[in-house]
């Protein structure tokens, strides 16, 4: 198995990192500056910054945030939340980001993932699949930072957007997330299984032992935390020691992190 990335996810909604439950109830946590610096001399694998109100105003809003976290911080960084065309991507790739993960638009126009892994490179185009709970072994995708209902299901939209075109999938489950209860181990596994690419297991995460659950029986690749990381109730460098104890191969972490070049456009 190819080593596990461990990756920082960090909310915004104007220029405050947030955190919220269930994609709702959200809090101000601090500076997202701050602790995309701290992450990153932790040792994260990767960033993902999710701007958590873009898509109920259709447009994102972080540019200038990716632009300060890019100076200095030679890691991929994925970039969500309200990007709806090929335009959009352009602009935050110049801004610094690497990746860019999208949902509500895929939803709303399929043919949006094609057009940005064409463009841009299939390594670029992340799909972000945020799914509730609907019955036992099904899940709904939801749109708009997980406010609304689609009727798709989660494992069959998976497939489709592989088959777009999509480089790796950033999977979040909204009855898991905020909640320090552990990963949707049946969800993620379901995807993982269904898909051939990379699947990011995202929400729930409470304990390093949560990161080896969504690897050993889940099956993800990658592993998106927040709260945890937040709230100072976990390290970066201690998940990951936790997960080599576990026989589980994650990245080494280089004492002096060297440039990387960005994906789409130069930093």
């Amino acid at each position: 198995m190819a080593a596990i990335r461990l990756i920082a996810r960090l909310d915004i909604k104007g220029p405050n990192l947030i955190k919220g439950i269930h994609l709702e109830g959200l809090r101000v946590v601090g500076d997202p500056a701050v602790y995309a610096r701290r992450y990153y001399e932790d040792g994260a694998d990767e960033l993902i910054y999710m701007d958590a109100v873009a898509s109920l105003y259709q447009r994102n809003s972080l540019h200038s945030v990716v632009s300060a976290t890019a100076d200095g911080i030679f890691i991929p960084l994925t970039v969500g939340g309200g990007i709806r065309s090929l335009a959009d991507v352009e602009a935050l790739l110049r801004a610094g980001a690497d990746k860019v993960a999208i949902n509500t638009a895929a939803v709303e126009r399929p043919a949006l993932i094609e057009e940005v892994s064409r463009r841009f490179g299939a390594q670029c185009m992340v799909a972000q699949i945020d799914a509730k709970a609907v019955g036992p072994r099904q899940w709904e995708v939801y749109v708009n930072g997980g406010r609304d209902k689609t009727g798709r299901d989660a494992v069959a939209w998976a497939r489709q957007v592989s088959e777009q075109g999509a480089g790796e999938i950033l999977l979040t489950s909204i009855d898991r997330e905020g909640t320090r209860k552990g990963f949707e181990i049946d969800l993620v596994h379901a995807v993982a299984e269904a898909v051939p690419v990379p699947v990011i297991a995202s929400g729930g995460m409470g304990t390093p032992a949560h990161l080896v659950d969504a690897v050993q029986r889940g099956k993800a690749d990658a592993i998106a935390m927040a709260d945890m990381l937040h709230y100072n109730r976990a390290t970066l460098s201690g998940v990951r020691a936790h997960a080599q104890q576990a026989g589980i191969s994650v990245r080494a972490v280089p004492t002096e992190p060297a440039p990387m070049q960005a994906t789409g456009a130069s930093r």
